[in-house]
């Protein structure tokens, strides 16, 4: 058989009207003195909601001004310098390295070219607060172009023994070979082929960003590795 539910059932008698009066009214004191402990502690904590409210409010309106920021200051950046592919293509080696120079420098790398007879595998070298130093080595190549894995070999050779770089990148307006891109991602060496090449100049997307270069934390790691 199951059990019959419980229920409350009306007093009876003087005796039980009178315990039940004075329960109800125990209930009714401890409700008013926990009303009473939760008042008094929000009027001493209440400073330090407040505060907190404020912090939450400051940091949220931080986020949003960063946000804004951020999109103001790649707009800016896109409208101070915008190279297309054709104009890529219609320069000469020269034209193509000063080229690079001046998309680093709007990525925030002051930078400098360097090119020429005994360049030891950089054509130009910027140098970043955060990111430290970027060798760059442009191959302006004809229209499907494909640059070799050899190109990768010498950067990797002088990147950190010679320049003291902390990053390498090959930059050409054609294409890498796939044992190029291969080698290059195995040994730290960066490339940018030519639909890389249109997202850093033409889309305004940083350098930092599209290659994913860190900050300085691994400063002289191709010395070590030659």
């Amino acid at each position: 058989m199951g059990r019959k539910p419980f229920r409350l059932r009306r007093p009876r008698g003087a005796a039980e009207m009178l315990s039940a009066a004075v329960v109800a009214l125990a209930v009714l004191f401890l409700a008013v003195r926990l009303t009473t402990a939760a008042v008094g502690a929000l009027k001493e904590a209440w400073p330090f909601a407040l505060a907190l409210a404020l912090s939450a409010g400051t940091f949220g309106a931080w986020r949003i001004a960063r946000a804004v920021y951020g999109r103001r200051r790649d707009a800016e950046r896109l409208a101070v310098l915008r190279v297309t592919l054709a104009e890529f293509d219609a320069m000469d080696d020269r034209q193509f390295e000063c080229a690079l120079r001046d998309l680093l420098a709007r990525d925030g790398w002051p930078a400098r070219r360097v090119g020429g007879g005994g360049d030891q595998a950089a054509d130009v070298i910027g140098d970043h607060r955060q990111r430290g130093r970027i060798v760059v080595q442009a191959k302006h190549t004809r229209v499907g172009g494909k640059v070799g894995s050899s190109v990768m070999y010498a950067v990797k050779g002088t990147a950190g023994p010679v320049h003291r770089a902390d990053h390498a990148v090959v930059v050409t307006n054609g294409t890498f070979t796939r044992d190029a891109m291969a080698w290059g991602d195995r040994h730290g060496i960066h490339w940018v082929d030519r639909e890389r090449l249109r997202r850093w100049a033409g889309g305004g997307t940083a350098l930092h960003e599209l290659l994913g270069l860190s900050a300085r934390i691994r400063r002289g790691r191709f010395r070590r590795a030659a």
